[in-house]
């Protein structure tokens, strides 16, 4: 018996993911930047930041999964968009605070590895960080048997940089202020377990159902990836526009996204009807009997980005998000208040 064949009698094949990892190496490699010291595979990743440039910078990190989208990814049999989402919904996370990202890690674990599930997932990620010049830094696969079953799990870290000058806060945000928000292009990572309980225990259907409201599948419909918004937040920083609030709105909607960065003496009264509702959201709410409410705190409901800029740079932010392909409209505008937020 071979050294390694007794791990894999137990369900562990540790030469499988070098070989799947060989089809994504070009990929992989494409996804760096020159601060890039080594190239992945070793013990640490090593990343030198080039200080000239920075007065005082700030590093930001975040860490995030994509939740049970991942079921819905292994019902369709399909998994490098959820690669984007993970990479997405992370650089959405720092660049509200202004920061540009510059590496990103990603964590595998799975009860078996298997193909074409490791080089998609992997490729997704890929892609999607060399499409805002993130760095693919290192990552890590851990497969155990009996821990997933047929499941698995997709967590990623990112770091990204800003002058600490250029931290965008939320401290800025006052009355007068005017709220833009950004479309989304469904659910994103968030709000999956109430979505998959109303389309497939309450409606019965299966995600190759196509259905004329959504001009898709089911599955199509709920695997739409993460929308990323920081070409859009970098052009407006080019152009001079005061981003003096962003609130990314994932788990927790409008309701609870947008206060964790109001100061305690303002509130947000949205009025967000002027943006499109995809249509997976109009399914959920009435197939599901979700009270307005609910929608706006389990789901993004359309809004999945929300800039707070003074109101006379309102139009000048408008046109460049939408400079950049996104849709965007004035959805709401800041009051005095106690850190509140009302969806009429």
């Amino acid at each position: 018996m071979a050294k390694s064949d007794l791990y894999k009698s137990a369900g562990v094949d540790i030469d499988l993911a070098t070989r799947l990892l060989a089809d994504v190496k070009g990929k992989l490699a494409a996804a760096r930047r020159p601060e890039m010291l080594a190239p992945i595979g070793g013990f640490g990743g090593l990343f030198q930041i080039d200080l000239s440039k920075y007065r005082e910078p700030v590093l930001v990190s975040s860490i995030d999964g994509v939740g049970t989208k991942l079921m819905i990814a292994c019902m369709m049999g399909k998994y490098d968009t959820v690669g984007h989402d993970i990479v997405n919904h992370c650089i959405n996370d720092i660049s509200v605070q202004g920061a540009e990202p510059i590496y990103f890690m990603d964590y595998i674990g799975i009860g078996k590895l298997r193909s074409p599930l490791y080089e998609q997932v992997l490729g997704g990620i890929a892609d999607a960080c060399k499409a805002s010049n993130c760095a693919v830094l290192g990552g890590e696969t851990a497969e155990m048997p009996g821990m997933y079953g047929n499941d698995f799990d997709l967590v990623g870290v990112i770091t990204g940089i800003v002058e600490k000058s250029e931290l965008i806060t939320g401290e800025k945000v006052r009355p007068g202020h005017v709220a833009i928000g950004i479309g989304s292009c469904g659910l994103h990572t968030n709000g999956y377990s109430l979505a998959r309980k109303i389309v497939f225990d309450v409606c019965k259907y299966k995600v190759d159902t196509y259905l004329d409201e959504l001009g898709e599948t089911v599955g199509e419909a709920l695997l739409k990836p993460h929308t990323c918004y920081f070409s859009a937040i970098r052009e407006a920083r080019k152009n001079g526009i005061h981003l003096d609030g962003i609130a990314h709105i994932t788990g927790g909607g409008l309701y609870d996204n947008v206060p964790r960065i109001l100061s305690d003496d303002v509130s947000v009264i949205f009025d967000p009807g002027a943006l499109p509702v995809p249509p997976i959201f109009k399914l959920l709410v009435e197939k599901g009997s979700v009270s307005h409410e609910e929608a706006y705190r389990v789901f993004n409901m359309g809004v999945g980005m929300v800039w707070f800029v003074p109101e006379k740079e309102g139009d000048a932010a408008l046109k460049c998000i939408r400079s950049c392909g996104f849709t965007a409209e004035r959805i709401g505008g800041v009051v005095s208040g106690n850190k509140t937020v009302t969806v009429k």
